[in-house]
Order: C-alpha cells, then structure tokens, then sequence
C-alpha cells in the first residue's frame, strides 16, 4: 500500500510540475490510431449489425492489445517506473486547472472574445454567441464532469487494478470521446465503447459526486444529486455535475447551441447563475477533491500497515 501511495504522489507531483506533455502525448497518437482503425472499418454501407461487430473489433484491438502489452512492464526491473510515467500520463489536474482559469482570466480581463475560444476548447457546444454568465456556465461544467474523467476515474482504477486499469480506462474513455456520439456515423460502431465507458465510469463518478458533496455544501450537493442526477443525459455525468452544482449552490444547465440548434437541457443545482469568479471556487473544489482522496488512501495505507505489522 505504501508504494501504491507513493506512486500516486510523485504521479500528482510530476503533473504539477510538468503539466501534461505539450508535443507528442501518448493519447493524441492513441487517437490517431484509433481514427486509422475508424475509417477503414466504419462504412455506411454496411448493415448495422456488422458495424456494430467491427466497432467491437477495433475497441478490442486497441484497448485490449496495447493493454496487455503494458502489462508485460511489471516484469521488467522498471516497472515502479512506469508505473509513475504512465499515471502521471493518465491524470490531467493541472491541464484541468488550467483550462478553466484561462477563461476565467480572460473574463476577468473583459475579454468575452478570448473567453469564448478558450471555452470552445473544453466544450463542444457553440461559444461564438455566449455572454458571461454562459461562458462561465460551460466552464463549470466542463469542469466538473473532467474532473472524475482527468483525475479521480484514473486514480480508481489505478489502485484497483494498476497498469491495466488506468490504461485500459483511459484508452476507452479517449474512444468514448471519439467515437460515442448517437449520429449516423457513430450510432452502432460506437455502441461498444459508449457503453463500456459507462460501466467503467460508474463507480468513479459516484465516488466524484460524494467526493464534491463532502468538500461544498454537502446537504444540497446530496439533494441535487439525488433529485435531478437522472434528469440530465448522462448516467454517469448526471451524479457528478449535479452533486458538483449543488455543493457549489450555483444553477448550471439551460440552453446550449451545437451545430446551430439550440437545445434545451434540463437545470441542475441550486442558487444563482454563475459568474466567472466561480470558475475558481470549482478549481478549488476538485483541488479539495483530490486532497480528500490522498487523505482518505493515507489513513487506509496507514490501518493497513498496522494491522499487517
């Protein structure tokens, strides 16, 4: 357990310090890759169960063999090494932080211009139109949602099952983001990964909504996730932005804009409409976030070497 914790510490440490890599990061070529496999088994021609089997294929293929080959690192004498390198790959706080405090620094700066394509890199909806109160909408949610993705999935699934977990969890999330979207291009190739992302997701992001809950507002955190977690699209998103919104008491949700429609979604939270300086207050409570887990694997390292002693 100790070295577990170890691992996890330098990980954070090395993303404090170096941010995710800026050239030649692993998942941007996984990603390349991925597109590769896509466009070559991806047809519209093709009857949707077949496409559905390929889209099967290719997560298999991709996930599973390179999964595999990076467990075949525990048995060289660098393994604790890798272990660091490929976690502090995995885990984005830093790029998560900072991605959220351009835009709140740009509307601090009165800038609503450069606040909008700052957001437009965290979000996929249309930012070209947003006032302030939008921009920092979009912010927050972006934000929080990330923050079980970047972070605290990535740690789950790192003390659940090392190597192989943070990796295979973070390859099919990276796919997720590819390819699960309910369009006709992606409707069945994508059906695999959407839902493995799901089950993969479900206990991480429960774990996030409860971490959110006990470092905000921990009474209406719970009520919003309880009462209006269903209501948005995501199984897994829906309990940690709502939990999120509701430990910060800030009203998230409302129109949205993507590929010129509007569409309405449901709101979630509670209190006012937020504004930029609550971009940093949701900062800070994925930074509490992230402190309570250390805490938290710091006693049971500690209960465990006790009781093994």
């Amino acid at each position: 357990m100790w070295l577990t914790f170890g691992i996890i510490v330098v990980a954070l440490i090395l993303d404090s310090i170096w941010g995710e890599p800026k050239r030649l990061h692993p998942l941007v070529g996984f990603g390349h890759l991925a597109s590769f496999f896509e466009t070559r088994l991806n047809h519209n021609r093709l009857p949707d169960r077949l496409r559905f089997l390929f889209g099967l294929l290719a997560l298999l293929i991709l996930c599973g063999g390179i999964t595999s080959l990076l467990s075949l690192l525990y048995f060289t004498p660098w393994a604790i090494v890798a272990e660091i390198i490929l976690l502090y790959l995995a885990i984005a706080p830093r790029s998560l932080n900072e991605h959220a405090l351009a835009v709140h620094q740009a509307l601090q700066q009165k800038n609503l211009a450069q606040a909008r394509q700052r957001v437009g890199f965290m979000v996929s909806r249309e930012t070209a139109h947003m006032d302030e109160s939008q921009i920092s909408r979009a912010t927050i949610e972006s934000t929080l949602e990330n923050g079980n993705d970047a972070i605290f999935g990535a740690l789950f699934w790192f003390l659940l099952a090392g190597i192989p977990g943070v990796v295979g969890y973070r390859l099919v999330n990276t796919l997720d983001a590819m390819w699960g979207y309910r369009n006709p291009r992606y409707e069945w190739f994508g059906k695999s990964v959407a839902h493995l992302d799901d089950l993969l997701n479900y206990l991480p992001a429960r774990l996030t909504a409860l971490s959110y809950a006990l470092c905000g507002c921990f009474r209406h955190a719970m009520q919003c996730w309880r009462t209006q977690a269903a209501q948005l699209a995501s199984p897994n998103g829906g309990p940690v932005m709502s939990a999120g919104a509701g430990a910060m008491q800030r009203t998230l949700g409302g129109t949205v804009i993507y590929h010129g429609v509007p569409t309405q979604r449901p709101q979630f939270g509670c209190g006012v409409n937020p504004q930029a300086d609550d971009i940093k207050q949701a900062v800070k409570l994925i930074t509490r976030s992230l402190w309570l887990w250390l805490t938290m694997l710091l006693i049971i390292t500690v209960i465990n070497g006790l009781y093994y002693a």
